[in-house]
């Protein structure tokens, strides 16, 4: 990744490495809270609220050819069961690692005269702009990785009903009459059939009331 332009000390996600010195073996650890940023995530599955807070914990380590940022990030993320759409929530733990190089050294810690002149390297690789990083790709690249691409409920959540969308968790048992679709068209003669002798038995009827009345 090429070199970012005009990151801001501000920036909850930007960390400043000056402190290491370019001393290699220099370590610094860091703890932070920020709030999360919008689309932590996997975008309409699961992700961690904008805002909700985000535990980092970070280890920069200097070494010949940047700085070497381990950490782990943890989070409440929110999203939907796949089988019965109810609400998920779940404890994120994302690890991540990445060399963040000096824009004037090669990947073997060698100064460069003009950095960036491989695009297709630097396109794999993350810089350090003014002795700072920015941590927010990084950081989505591991929840994205974290996250379970189709969240449940629990395990063993039975879904809805094909037929009529109930929640089967709710009504274990549930369930439809299943209707041969070989017998559904005698089952509809059966039906035509009821309907005509229901008719036939009112015409007898009315024939046998006429014959008492003349009877009588």
């Amino acid at each position: 990744m090429a070199s970012n332009a005009r990151l801001d000390h501000r920036n909850p996600l930007v960390f400043d490495t000056h402190e290491l010195g370019r001393r290699p073996g220099a370590l610094q650890r860091l703890t932070r809270t920020i709030d999360a940023p919008r689309d932590l995530g996997i975008q309409g599955v699961i992700g961690v609220p904008e805002g909700a807070p985000v535990e980092l914990e970070l280890r920069l380590e200097s070494v010949m050819e940047g700085v070497l940022v381990t950490g782990t990030a943890r989070a409440a993320a929110e999203g939907e069961c796949v089988r019965c759409l109810e609400p998920v929530e779940l404890e994120l733990e994302a690890d991540f690692q990445e060399l963040f190089s000096y824009p004037d050294a090669d990947d073997r810690g060698r100064v460069i005269a003009e950095p960036g002149d491989d695009a297709e390297d630097d396109e794999d690789r993350f810089f350090l702009e003014d002795g700072l990083f920015d941590l927010e790709p990084l950081l989505r690249d591991a929840v994205v990785l974290a996250l379970p691409m189709q969240p449940v409920c629990r395990e063993d959540c039975p879904g809805m009903c094909s037929e009529c969308g109930a929640r089967l968790a709710d009504d274990p048992d549930h369930h439809h009459d299943a209707v041969d679709i070989r017998w559904a068209a005698l089952q509809g003669l059966a039906g035509t059939m009821k309907d005509g002798e229901k008719d036939e038995m009112s015409g007898a009827d009315a024939e046998a009331g006429v014959d008492e009345k003349q009877e009588k």
